[in-house]
């Protein structure tokens, strides 16, 4: 199936630009699907958190926090694990605070820290 079909423009032309991210660690699309990524090839979800945090420290963040909701390793009982690393003030609403939520077979919320206040 090619694009074209997929988006319902078979009659018109389809333009993609495809653009080069400076810093994709501290894109929060990509490190939830990074860790996303770990956890379906069976990575610790403990290593997988700290391994997105790494990364994220490397951008320059002043905070990352990173949560994983649902049935983690396979237990029977649902909870909720959380990490974070920095400061997070999810409260003060002039915060620049990159998100992101996936949802896979368990849910994942990921938040950072930027530079300061908008």
């Amino acid at each position: 199936m090619t694009l074209q079909n997929e988006f319902n423009c078979v009659n018109r032309k389809l333009n993609i630009a495809i653009t080069k991210i400076a810093k994709p660690y501290g894109n929060p699309n990509i490190l939830a699907e990074y860790v996303a990524g770990q956890l379906k090839n069976r990575v610790s979800f403990r290593k997988a958190m700290e391994k997105a945090i790494e990364l994220t420290e490397q951008e320059n963040t002043k905070g990352i926090q990173v949560q994983i909701a649902g049935r983690i390793d396979g237990k029977e009982i649902a909870h909720v694990e959380r990490i974070r690393k920095g400061r997070v003030p999810l409260q003060t609403i002039r915060a620049k605070i990159d998100y992101c939520s996936i949802k896979f077979e368990l849910f994942m919320v990921y938040w950072a820290y930027k530079f300061g206040y908008l």
